[in-house]
């Protein structure tokens, strides 16, 4: 199984955990991810693309959903990241 890079936290925070007054301990939500960021900011050109250019077969013949389209940019977007200049 494919673990998927999700570029960690889109928007890190200081804290590990919280402590509540009676001593119990919530811990630390990551929340969004990077790829969901890049997913949610992906626009209408940038799904146009991901068809276009056949990035996956099935969303190429209008089969897959916008949302599946936002997420192989969100993909190609983390990848871009690790290209090193």
């Amino acid at each position: 199984m494919t673990t998927i890079n999700d570029g960690g936290p889109a928007f890190p925070r200081h804290a590990l955990e919280i402590k509540l007054p009676d001593g119990s301990v919530v811990p630390k939500d990551p929340g969004m991810t990077l790829r969901d960021w890049f997913a949610t900011h992906a626009t209408e050109a940038d799904i146009a693309a991901v068809r276009a250019h056949g990035l996956a077969a099935d969303l190429a013949n209008g089969l897959g959903t916008r949302y599946e389209a936002r997420y192989i940019h969100a993909d190609a977007m983390l990848r871009a990241r690790e290209v090193k200049p």
